[in-house]
């Protein structure tokens, strides 16, 4: 079976496709997991289980060819491909013998640009301390709010290049990444330009998160605060958006007892997609103040963390298309009760994952997330990979041009050195030993020496 995104009606001649430049040549793969197939979006219910995997034979492996411009041309058996391009100039090949191809993995949900680690907060949290309680003796995003406002452009860049390439070898090729550790006009518009200045200096590509409901200011009511996220720090960012000097996709706010109450959220939220934002954000993690329910009415993107999700609010956020974005490594430090993915799955709520990279969940690795998933939340292998990259590509509005391996897709590939791809995530906390390539569109960025 050969899939092509643009073969012709009647096939063209080996003359005619002679000298044809193409970027990329993956070949003699034991297996090409491409995850989805013929434009589907989500996979929702049992679905998750089917990854519309291509497998060598005894006489020949598989192959991804990618365009000139970074896009999958084909996927099929190795000479199924080399028909289909005789002759084509490569500019690079790389051989995938023995190994498996996934699609490159999308992190859903993440914090990247901080000052001061709370490596101290570790062991307080270890001798029973709530997050919160943290927060309220002067730790936690206040703390590193603190410490990112004091720090300049270029030493926010200096920390965030570092993670993001770390995340590059575990194999993420797309992230979101949110401000809301400036709390005022000044700093998060300064987090957001750090993204800016990462995007061509990054391996990966960044989806850029609107966060400066984060939590409230120091000597702020959540109402003071919450006019001032919609009166000041909104337009500003919107100004710097359409002087051309952010990008910008997604407005962010933290739904919870002692920060933004629902009513206050749903304003911060309104105001965000009436400038065009999409809605991505914080619900019912510590809880359950029917965060969903809100979100769903205003037809929201994506919900992150959901540890407190009602029954109602999983029906609603199916009913609306939500994308559920869970979060296994705080759930795992804050050692809170684990979200219901299996409820919100059977439900038909498409699941997504994400790290959660921030101060306080130091991880950088989708597969440490997804092995997480597996084992806390009882996802299956093929449930977590397809909630690490078709759904949560979906959850960024990305899933019509990345998150599988399929024609017309751009070619965010990760090349695992097993035969089966599940050693991606079987091999506990492996990433830098079991990926042997990570290819953005159609670049290998990362080769494991």
């Amino acid at each position: 079976m050969l899939l092509t995104c643009d073969a012709p009606a009647e096939p063209k001649s080996g003359e005619e496709m002679k000298g044809r430049e193409m970027r990329l040549l993956v070949r003699g793969a034991s297996q090409v997991v491409r995850v989805a197939a013929s434009g589907e979006k989500v996979k929702l219910r049992e679905s998750m289980n089917d990854l519309a995997i291509v497998t060598a034979t005894e006489d020949q492996g598989v192959s991804i060819a990618v365009d000139k411009d970074g896009v999958i041309a084909a996927v099929g058996l190795d000479k199924e491909v080399e028909a289909q391009f005789p002759g084509a100039s490569w500019a690079e090949v790389v051989d995938a013998c023995g190994r498996s191809v996934v699609p490159g993995l999308v992190d859903a949900h993440t914090h990247p640009v901080w000052a001061g680690d709370r490596v101290h907060e570790f062991a307080m949290k270890l001798a029973g301390a709530s997050y919160m309680e943290v927060h309220a003796a002067g730790g936690g995003i206040n703390f590193t709010v603190e410490h990112t406002r004091a720090a300049s452009e270029e030493d926010l860049l200096d920390l965030l290049l570092p993670r993001l390439h770390r995340m590059t070898r575990a194999g993420t090729t797309l992230v979101e990444c949110k401000s809301g550790y400036g709390l005022d006009v000044e700093t998060e518009l300064k987090m957001l330009r750090v993204l800016e200045k990462a995007r061509p200096h990054a391996n990966l590509t960044i989806s850029s998160t609107f966060c400066g409901a984060h939590s409230v200011p120091k000597g702020l009511t959540t109402e003071e605060a919450t006019r001032r996220v919609v009166e000041q720090q909104l337009p500003a960012v919107k100004a710097a958006m359409d002087a051309g000097e952010l990008k910008v996709d997604s407005i962010d706010v933290f739904c919870e007892r002692g920060v933004f109450d629902v009513d206050q959220s749903r304003r911060i939220l309104q105001a965000g997609q009436r400038e065009g934002l999409l809605i991505n954000f914080h619900a019912d993690e510590l809880h359950p103040l029917k965060g969903a329910e809100m979100g769903a009415s205003l037809g929201a993107e994506a919900m992150s963390h959901l540890e407190e999700v009602s029954d109602e609010g999983i029906s609603a956020m199916a009913q609306a298309g939500t994308v559920g974005v869970l979060l296994p490594t705080t759930a795992y430090i804050l050692r809170l009760t684990p979200p219901p993915a299996r409820a919100m799955i059977d439900a038909g709520v498409p699941v997504a994952l994400g790290t959660d990279f921030n101060p306080n969940a130091f991880c950088l690795s989708m597969p440490m997330a997804m092995h997480l998933a597996c084992v806390m939340f009882k996802m299956s292998l093929n449930e977590a990979l397809i909630a690490a990259t078709l759904h949560a590509s979906h959850a960024l509005r990305k899933g019509q041009t990345h998150g599988s391996i399929e024609p017309g897709k751009v070619a965010d590939l990760v090349i695992v050195d097993a035969p089966r791809w599940e050693h991606l995530v079987y091999q506990l906390g492996g990433a830098d030993h079991v990926i042997s390539h990570v290819i953005r569109a159609g670049h290998v960025v990362h080769t494991r020496h």
